[in-house]
């Protein structure tokens, strides 16, 4: 039975994860640098009170509003551009619970703080390791992180890239952005007419999200939060700033845009370098394949777009191809 390597527990990985799974009898393995699943779909929890969350990630429909994984946006959303024809959802229990769903549907290994750092061929098969990952050899691998990152790999990689592909892997873009996560105590009251709105004349701030409203938890057990994503020339000039300076700025743009905020009782603030795709690698919808035998194959928005859509026709694409070479 071959091995399968999914490098990255996002949402193209773990959806490829689930393609495979049945469509092949090979053992599926998926490996994350992060303490969790979700990647940039990211739901972050209150230090103080684990049901309290807040989504900090960016932003087969039937089968997930079946689940009750995905409902549909009912809250009201300020500045939200709605296109004709098309429906917007929500999470109720976090954007990281599309991720976990898949990856349960795999039934794949899953494997946390595993940072691969390196990638070689031995005896005709890939040896992969990395920070906190001893080397383990695997038939096939899938790689769904940044695109950046995968030029960053270490090992036989850096030279299989070939000059064409690595001047394509090159070309993709991304931009950069701050979120901030704000926990509140149970009893805290946020008295805005909004569930979320879209930020135009602030130099710092695009959205902000009053999180348990959005996706429709309203329980006295749990206290409020709130999501602010920054803009985008905000997190670029910033990019390398320290993070506690950071913070304390976007709070403070943030206390001028809504006064009537409380206190939070904690703060967690993530820095997103690849917060979504500005130029997708031409020329390679959905993934690339950098060698055939044995497969070693990319994807992830970073070719196609960063939506769910763009997501899921990566992961598509990916499952097809590795099919296709078992």
């Amino acid at each position: 039975m071959a091995r399968v390597l999914v490098v990255g527990a996002g949402l193209t990985g773990s959806a490829c994860a689930a393609l495979l799974q049945g469509a092949t009898r090979e053992r599926v393995s998926v490996w994350d640098k992060a303490r969790g699943a979700g990647g940039r779909m990211s739901t972050s929890r209150s230090a103080q009170d684990a049901a309290c969350t807040a989504d900090l990630g960016a932003h087969f429909y039937e089968e997930l509003l079946s689940h009750g994984i995905l409902k549909p946006l009912s809250a009201r959303i300020e500045g939200l551009v709605e296109k004709e024809g098309s429906c917007d959802y929500v999470a109720p229990q976090g954007i990281s619970s599309v991720v976990k769903y898949y990856l349960r549907q795999s039934g794949a290994d899953v494997f946390y703080e595993r940072h691969v750092t390196h990638i070689s061929l031995q005896d005709g098969k890939w040896e992969v390791s990395g920070k906190m990952a001893s080397p383990e050899l695997f038939d096939v691998v899938i790689l769904t992180m940044p695109v950046p990152q995968i030029l960053q790999l270490q090992g036989d990689i850096v030279n299989i890239i070939n000059e064409r592909q690595k001047q394509q892997l090159e070309s993709a873009s991304y931009s950069s952005r701050y979120a901030l996560g704000l926990f509140y105590e149970v009893g805290a009251r946020i008295d805005v007419p909004w569930a979320a709105k879209y930020i135009t004349d602030n130099p710092c701030i695009r959205f902000i999200s009053i999180d348990n409203k959005k996706r429709n938890i309203d329980s006295p057990e749990i206290g409020p939060s709130v999501v602010v994503h920054t803009t985008v020339t905000f997190g670029k000039e910033h990019l390398d700033s320290d993070p506690d300076e950071v913070q304390q700025l976007v709070l403070s743009h943030l206390e001028s845009l809504v006064p009537s905020l409380p206190k939070a009782a904690s703060v967690k603030c993530q820095k997103w370098r690849y917060s979504q795709v500005t130029k997708a690698v031409p020329n390679c919808p959905g993934q690339m394949i950098l060698h055939t035998q044995p497969l070693l194959i990319c994807g992830g928005d970073g070719f196609t777009c960063s939506n769910f859509d763009g997501c899921i026709e990566s992961a598509m694409s990916l499952a097809e191809t590795v099919r296709s070479h078992l």
